[in-house]
């Protein structure tokens, strides 16, 4: 018996032939048996290498493609912020009564012109459409037309709108110069209220750093006040020990050189005083005793404590000390009338209170209640039985807010800045013999001149 099958032959030379019908015999055992050519095994390495090659090109050029569309995208983000800020001053043109001058629509024109051709170009370097650069294309097109029509509706109002612009020039430079101008403040003698109160201060004049460090950032530092001779020269600078509360070590300078020389006439310690609110009159150092109600009075050439007296419901225990500076409940005070403790009480509900003293006993002579509160004041100092105080505006300026006058009863507003170099004010002391404002902030000793109104 004969039977056919269908079977995977071999490729012969020159046939491409993978299957074909052979012809197969049956053997004795009745098996169908027949011939069957296998495929050639050999490993087709040629193509193997095309397409090898084939993938390797298509990646370089995939890879070119993609950098190309990436810088395409950055380029796209730059001109839509360009458009972006150039329809807000569209829109701002638009809506605003100000005319613009010619050069401002030039300028305009100008910008659009240059994002016309960039998007252009970006439009031919791109192969095939894209819509975001299409809109873009579209929305300059548009913005070109909207320009034209505002210039030319604008040009009636270009003279009208130069000729203001000409005179508030001319204002402006009249202005910075009267601002230039250098005028000579008003001369009071030493000593004397026959001003009308404090005008100005002028920029601070940066002493120097403390004797202690600049770990030292509170304290105070001043000149001696001596009526009956103001000409006499002694300057005291008494940082706080570094916890902000204790007093404990000053120094006293013959001169304002010596000050600057570090050249001290001597240097003294004391036990112990509390706050920064020191003030030196007449050769007498004022303090407030540590964790008291107690004024101190303590003589500076003996190093001696001469008196100590204490100050009748007197709010202590850092309780309404000025804002940002601890410690200091009793600020002591020297203006041309003399003494002064500014302080809080509970009764006033840690308003301000003002207290003339008698220098030689500590007495009270007169006290007056303000209705400023005092840890929302930086600091305080007294100008011819006026109070005025400060607050923070920054950390590079004071300003001089509130006034009291003692001898109307009257409080009021004003401003007068005051140019700072750090942060924070620890005190501020007034001398009638310079008329000058001293100041410690934060650690370095600063200097101004009080300007005062006829």
């Amino acid at each position: 018996m004969r039977g056919e099958g269908l079977a995977i032959v071999g490729p012969r030379p020159g046939t491409l032939q993978l299957f074909a019908n052979v012809s197969g015999s049956v053997d004795d055992k009745g098996i169908c048996q027949c011939s069957v050519y296998l495929p050639d095994t050999t490993f087709p390495v040629q193509q193997a290498e095309r397409l090898e090659i084939i993938a390797t090109t298509l990646s370089a050029k995939f890879e070119s493609e993609l950098s190309q569309v990436r810088e395409y995208a950055k380029l796209v983000t730059l001109y839509q912020q360009k458009i972006l800020n150039l329809t807000i001053r569209v829109e701002h043109m638009e809506s605003s009564s100000v005319s613009y001058t010619e050069l401002d629509f030039q300028l305009l024109k100008a910008e659009i012109s240059d994002l016309d051709r960039l998007v252009t170009q970006l439009k031919s370097s791109l192969v095939g459409s894209n819509v975001i650069v299409e809109q873009i294309y579209m929305e300059i097109r548009n913005m070109t037309i909207l320009v034209s029509e505002l210039e030319s509706m604008d040009k009636n109002n270009i003279l009208a709108i130069r000729r203001q612009i000409v005179s508030l020039q001319n204002r402006l430079k009249e202005c910075e110069e009267n601002a230039n101008k250098t005028t000579v403040p008003p001369y009071f003698p030493p000593g004397s209220c026959t001003h009308g109160g404090l005008l100005n201060v002028s920029q601070p004049y940066v002493v120097k750093l403390n004797w202690r460090g600049f770990s030292y950032k509170y304290g105070s530092w001043g000149r001696d006040y001596s009526p009956s001779n103001p000409e006499n020269e002694f300057y005291w600078v008494a940082p706080l020990n570094t916890d902000g509360r204790l007093l404990e070590y000053y120094r006293i300078y013959s001169s304002f050189d010596n000050l600057l020389l570090f050249q001290q006439t001597y240097e003294s310690r004391i036990t112990y005083g509390e706050g920064s609110g020191v003030a030196l009159y007449n050769n007498f150092l004022y303090y407030h005793a540590y964790n008291t109600r107690y004024m101190v009075k303590h003589d500076i050439r003996r190093n001696t404590m001469v008196l100590q007296k204490e100050l009748q419901d007197a709010v202590i225990g850092n309780r309404f000390s000025y804002a940002g500076v601890s410690w200091q409940t009793l600020d002591f005070a020297v203006d041309e009338n003399g003494l002064w403790v500014i302080y809080s009480t509970e009764n006033n509900m840690g308003n301000i209170v003002i207290s003339k003293l008698n220098e030689t006993t500590l007495d009270v002579l007169n006290t007056w209640q303000t209705r400023q509160y005092k840890p929302s004041v930086s600091n305080a100092f007294m100008v011819c039985g006026v109070l005025y105080a400060t607050r923070p505006v920054n950390t590079r300026k004071e300003e001089i807010f509130y006034m009291y006058d003692t001898t109307t009863g009257q409080e009021g507003r004003t401003s007068i800045v005051m140019e700072k170099k750090l942060d924070t004010i620890q005190s501020i002391n007034y001398n009638p013999a310079d008329q000058k404002l001293y100041v410690y902030n934060d650690g370095y000793l600063l200097r101004y001149d009080a300007i005062f109104q006829p």
